[in-house]
């Protein structure tokens, strides 16, 4: 195994160019941890560079050592490093000591929409620009069957160091793609015949609400959520009933709600398709 010792090392730079986000290296994202290492090697993703810190290779359970076999077996290139160099490799405050380089998924809308998918319930985020909170719904996207998430506007990068911790591995699996102009996400939508609910403050409650069918919940940033000419874009309103003096939530705990809502209505129509079959 290769052994890098220098903090001036090549990939030392290079890692740190695609944390920051430099626009040269947008094909790639960096991941943070055993755990986001392993869950992007199980989904398949191109690993292209691994680095270990010696004390993860010598840790008692042996997982890194193992991931670190299983890496070199497919191609990847590993590296064994010192501590000084694994906290110049981590954007974290605490290294976890395992880093890697991957190629970014790459996911085009239309396999989203109809006729590709059926009935897709979607996940659309305008201007969020906490990447925690993006990554949190993705996450919650995957967990709630959705078929997957767009990101629109000003919002945080989904594949950014942070937001792939927030999402813990959802990123890798449902697909995720990045419409710049939220107006064009939109209309796409649309043209396949997809309905749009905006969440807002002064909306009929999602309990009154159909989710089932072909539908994508729009979803605003921090803060000032979304702006009036989407939501009167919209083809209908959604809100989260809440006990005063509350007025908003988190956004990534309004589309945790929103999800399994939606999640709750298509659960109970399958159901309910499921008995006339059997009595026919």
């Amino acid at each position: 195994m290769e052994t890098i010792a220098s903090r001036k090392n090549p990939l030392v730079l290079l890692a740190r160019r695609v944390a920051e986000g430099d626009p040269q290296e947008r094909g790639r994202m960096l991941l943070d941890g055993l755990h986001l290492v392993q869950e992007a090697r199980a989904a398949g993703l191109a690993i292209q560079t691994a680095a270990f810190a010696t004390r993860a290779l010598g840790a008692a359970d042996g997982e890194a050592r193992r991931l670190a076999t299983s890496l070199g077996n497919v191609g990847c290139r590993v590296v064994q490093v010192s501590d000084a160099v694994m906290e110049a490799l981590s954007p974290v405050s605490t290294p976890s000591g395992i880093v890697a380089l991957a190629a970014r998924p790459r996911h085009e809308l239309a396999a989203m929409l109809p006729p590709a998918v059926a009935a897709p319930l979607l996940c659309v985020v305008a201007d969020v620009q906490d990447p925690g909170n993006l990554g949190a719904i993705v996450r919650v996207a995957e967990a709630g069957g959705a078929a997957g998430v767009i990101v629109c506007g000003v919002s945080a990068d989904p594949f950014g160091w942070k937001a792939l911790r927030g999402a813990m591995g959802s990123a890798f699996r449902v697909p995720v793609v990045r419409e710049p102009q939220t107006g064009e996400a939109l209309r796409q939508l649309r043209q396949a015949g997809v309905r749009v609910l905006a969440t807002a403050q002064n909306g009929g409650t999602f309990y009154d609400r159909p989710l089932t069918g072909p539908c994508a919940i729009l979803l605003g940033g921090e803060g000032p959520g979304l702006p009036p000419d989407l939501i009167a874009s919209a083809d209908g309103v959604v809100s989260i009933p809440m006990h005063p003096p509350v007025e908003s939530l988190n956004v990534a705990v309004s589309a945790a709600v929103i999800i399994y809502e939606a999640r709750r209505q298509r659960t109970q129509v399958h159901e309910q398709q499921q008995r006339i079959t059997v009595r026919g």
